[in-house]
Order: structure tokens, then sequence, then C-alpha cells
């Protein structure tokens, strides 16, 4: 396999990481969105993550709410279409978005793949049945045609139990070779999702804050651990990416500060 693995970040937010963390000093950072685009063979683009809505946000209440608790920076230039376009891809030759949640950060760039499938996971379609506040979804931010779009739902059926340089995961073969695994990472969200391309990068989502905070998920203070869809699960499924860094995959978290932009090379 050498498909092709990019990089985009589609705006950003900043937190106290010591507001979060017990035991961490107090310091603001910054956290990108982060947006990964695969190449792989038959002409297959699969973008994991679609990053943070450019504009104006239709979003009523829930939205002022959520912009007030965690404020994006975000602005035209950052669209993921526009970005993608910069490089020289069609946005709609992307074939595949897999949302690894539902968050604002994560699905602010859906509307600009009207003709893509989309790969959701069981715990995607519960959230969007019944979203609540608590959730951390905003319905406005996705178009109105979304709930037609072509879609592949992952349920619990449809994971299997793989050996990934000796760590067991939960997978899903997306395209049957091996190339494209979306993996189960509970605790953050209902159905939180991340995948494995290629066998050599795990794309963790918001499984983790960042690659240096992975062990500091058991560390999490009261209010952050509340907002964790399943806070222990959280902390086991850090458990598993420190495992797999150990065993040689990179492990990307979508807020991860990435320096370059090919993550295959």
């Amino acid at each position: 396999m050498t498909g092709r693995l990019r990089h985009y970040v589609c705006g950003s937010t900043s937190h106290d990481v010591g507001a979060m963390f017990h035991g961490r000093a107090r310091k603001v950072r910054e956290f990108p969105s982060g947006v990964f685009l695969y190449d792989g063979a038959d002409g297959r683009r699969v973008l994991f993550d679609t990053g943070y809505a450019t504009g104006e946000w239709r979003t009523g209440w829930r939205g002022a709410v959520y912009r007030r608790l965690l404020p994006p920076t975000v602005d035209d230039a950052d669209d993921v279409a526009a970005q993608l376009s910069r490089d020289g891809i069609d946005p709609a030759s992307v074939t595949h978005v897999v949302l690894s949640h539902l968050h604002p950060d994560h699905v602010g760039g859906v509307r600009r793949f009207p003709q893509a499938t989309f790969v959701l996971s069981a715990g995607h379609a519960r959230t969007l049945a019944a979203p609540r506040l608590r959730a951390g979804v905003l319905p406005g931010l996705f178009p109105e045609w979304f709930s037609r779009a072509d879609r592949i739902v992952v349920d619990d059926a449809a994971f299997s139990t793989v050996t990934i340089h000796g760590v067991s995961m939960r997978a899903h073969d997306l395209f049957g070779d091996g190339s494209y695994l979306v993996v189960d990472l509970p605790g953050h969200a209902d159905g939180h999702l991340g995948a494995v391309v290629e066998h050599r990068v795990l794309l963790a989502g918001d499984a983790a804050w960042g690659n240096d905070l992975i062990g500091a998920c058991s560390d999490l203070k009261p209010v952050p651990r509340l907002v964790q869809h399943d806070a222990d699960r959280y902390v086991a499924t850090a458990r598993v990416l420190g495992d797999l860094a150990a065993a040689g995959i990179r492990v990307v978290c979508s807020h991860d500060p990435l320096g370059a932009r090919e993550l295959l090379g």
C-alpha cells in the first residue's frame, strides 16, 4: 500500500491546559482542528472529519452557548473545501467522509461534500436522532440534504476484533483490503471513531486532546470529565492509544499541531 495521507488545519480553539487536567501548569494552548485526506487505490479519496464551519453559524442558542464555552477561531481561508482546492484537489473527488464524532469542530465542513458517502457509527445515528446539548451537537451545522446522503453506518455487528502490532482493537475494514480500518475508540462521544491508515497511522480524533496528553486522560478535572460521554471508557481508550504508540503506530489526534502536511512519507 502506497497511499498518501495529508493534514489540513480548519480553524482552532484555545484552552487552559491547567484548567483541564490535574497536575498541569496553567497555560493557554491553541488546539488546531485537524482534517485528514487519504488518497488510496482505485481513486478512493477519504476525508477524516471536516473541521469548523466558516461564515455565519445558524445554530441558535445552542451555538451561542457552545461558542461562549469553546470559542473557535476560524476564517474563510480555513474552509476545508477551499484548502483542498488550493492544493489542486477537487472537493467533488472526495468519495468518502469518515466522521469521528459530531462536535462542531469536526462536522462544520460536511456541507461541502454532498456527493460523498458518509461513514458514521451507530452512536452517531443515535445522537442525530435525538441531539442533546450535553452531546455537543449543533443540528444547524448539518445541511438539509444530510439525512438523505449516501452513508455507511458501522454498527456493532460490522466491527470485528483485529490485532494491530500486537494490540487488539475493534475495527471495520472499509474497503476490504486493509488500507483503511475504521476503529472503535469509545468514551469521548457516543460512537466515537478513529481510523488506522495502512497499518501505520492511527487517526485518533478526540480520543485524547493531543498526542502528548494521552497519559493525562485519567487526570481530567471534574468538569472536563463530566462532558465525556463515558469517562471510564475514555480513560481505557487512552491506554489503547498508548499501547499502539509503544508498538510503533503513529498516533495522531485531531488537535495535534503537526508541522508536516504529509503523514505517510
